[in-house]
């Protein structure tokens, strides 16, 4: 069973998504709280990205939030986080919040999101992050991709193998079991990087 002490959330800022996904937000920040795993973010303050923390922070969790200086002057940040990161830029964001974590679980989101996941598969394809990925699809948000990336396999694009990768939950619920239950990538896998 892996050891999760940590687990960075990607997704949306917007505040014009259906209550649904906010629900969901809400929900896996609660059960990451309830398990004592630190929640890591982009400490934005709106949209899912402060639903999840303001649910982990009010169910007597932590939450570190990693952000670059520009966006920190622009007041883009969640003030409450338990600890609040500043970094020079967004490659340096995504780095250190993958530092931060024992795990990556994406919610629904924008181009950001999408960008953020797409990376960290990237990576652990590559074998430069070996923690589990879990793709919180809620209400089917990211069929289109997976059907891309299976595409992608069905096509040689990547091997086989990439699809073990990721983990796909439909509810918050079972994306935490499966944080624990997700073997962790084996570093021989680095062979597979190329086609």
């Amino acid at each position: 069973m892996n050891q999760i002490r940590s687990v960075c959330v990607y997704s949306a800022s917007s505040t014009k998504v259906d209550p649904l996904y906010f629900e969901a937000a809400e929900r896996l920040g609660q059960l990451l709280a309830e398990r004592h795993i630190r929640l890591v973010n982009g400490a934005g303050s709106i949209g899912l990205m402060r639903a999840v923390a303001d649910a982990v922070l009010r169910n007597g969790g932590e939450a570190t939030g990693v952000i670059p200086r520009f966006m920190v002057e622009q007041n883009w940040h969640h003030r409450g986080m338990t600890e609040l990161i500043e970094v020079a830029s967004m490659h340096e964001r995504k780095q250190k919040m993958a530092d931060l974590s024992d795990a990556v679980i994406a919610l629904p989101g924008g181009c950001g999101t999408l960008e953020e996941l797409l990376e960290i598969i990237t990576w652990k394809q590559l074998g430069l992050y070996l923690n589990p990925i879990i793709i919180l699809n809620v209400n089917g948000f990211f069929d289109s991709l997976l059907n891309m990336l299976g595409r992608a396999i069905e096509e040689n694009f990547m091997r086989r193998q990439h699809g073990e990768i990721w983990r796909v939950a439909r509810t918050p619920e079972e994306a935490v079991e499966l944080l624990y239950t997700t073997p962790t990538w084996d570093v021989s896998i680095r062979k597979f990087a190329a086609i």
